[in-house]
């Protein structure tokens, strides 16, 4: 059985799902992606097994927003659940093939979630807590990073379809797995307006800098905004040695698996990554990690490091919101 949304028409953009997508292997994931045609949609998927990172699934769906009509085919795999607990076809506006039971997700993953405002980031930060399995002044940091990142589609990226995020929990290796993606305009034009960048992956690896932010050209960003949300969700998947990607135009930046905690490193050209320039054209930024939750040193020393500047972002926005005119 097929589901679409137009039957008549033949799709030209097309995905395909395969059997594993993770972001150590997804370059081949995103090179099945054809941006040819912007009205309809058509997803394949493997016919015996579908296992994929959360960012695969929030780029699925969002691509779902970027088109008027959908196509998907007979999904086979015996997987195939996991798509619908997930809500991609609640993202995809076509009917789920299959009927299940939704057991408690709390405390083990977040299905596909579109946030638009501040009160839907608040409520995804609250169902990001009990995922992480941390004391909470461990998961106040990790909280506040997600909230940069969602915060920053919300105030740059001029997506009309907000940020979409997906999470799981992974008990055996005691790991959450992250995806946050939006169909905006790109971490390039975002950031061309205070800096000069030749490429998207020349943006993307300026975005990586501490201190960088698309809203001025002052070192160190603005008591609002300080550019460090991308740097330092990019130095926990470092100093855990876990995997991370960022996508972004016809860029992607991805790091590699380091034997030895690497050093933090600003300039995201020292790190040990991989870099591609030449992918389909993504509309917007996909930002893809794994967290490793054990509580190593230098883990927990980062954490300290970003609830200090958590404090600071805090304190120096309450400061300006209790700024008022004084008229005599």
């Amino acid at each position: 059985m097929t589901f679409t949304g137009n039957p008549g028409k033949i799709p030209d953009m097309k995905i395909h799902i395969p059997n594993s997508a993770f972001i150590g292997n997804i370059d081949p994931f995103i090179s099945t992606f054809n941006p040819a045609d912007r009205e309809v949609l058509e997803i394949t998927t493997n016919d015996r097994w579908m296992s994929m990172h959360p960012v695969v699934l929030c780029m699925v769906a969002a691509l779902g927003d970027c088109v008027k009509h959908v196509v998907i085919d007979e999904v086979t795999a015996t997987s195939k659940h996991y798509l619908t607990r997930m809500r991609l076809y609640d993202f995809l506006r076509l009917p789920s093939p299959d009927s299940i039971v939704e057991h408690d997700a709390s405390g083990r993953f977040i299905p596909l979630t579109r946030v638009q405002d501040s009160n839907e980031l608040a409520a995804v930060l609250k169902d990001i807590t009990p995922l992480l399995h941390l004391p909470p002044e461990d998961a106040r940091p990790i909280r506040y990073i997600v909230s940069e990142l969602v915060r920053n589609v919300l105030e740059h990226a001029n997506s009309s379809g907000g940020a979409i995020v997906c999470a799981q929990y992974y008990s055996k290796s005691n790991t959450i797995r992250l995806g946050i993606v939006d169909t905006g305009i790109g971490i390039k034009r975002s950031i061309e307006f205070a800096h000069r960048v030749g490429n998207d992956l020349d943006a993307i690896k300026l975005a990586l800098m501490p201190g960088i932010t698309g809203t001025t050209r002052r070192e160190g960003g603005t008591d609002y905004n300080a550019g460090a949300g991308l740097f330092f969700i990019k130095s926990i998947a470092s100093v855990n040695k876990n995997p991370f990607m960022i996508y972004s135009g016809n860029g992607m930046y991805k790091l590699l698996k380091n034997k030895t905690p690497s050093r933090l490193r600003a300039d995201a050209n020292l790190d040990n990554h991989s870099e591609r320039d030449d992918l389909p054209y993504w509309h917007g930024t996909a930002v893809g990690i794994d967290i490793s939750l054990e509580p190593t040193e230098p883990f927990t020393t980062l954490l300290s490091l970003i609830g200090k500047t958590y404090t600071q972002a805090v304190r120096e926005r309450r400061k300006e919101r209790y700024k008022k005119a004084r008229f005599i």
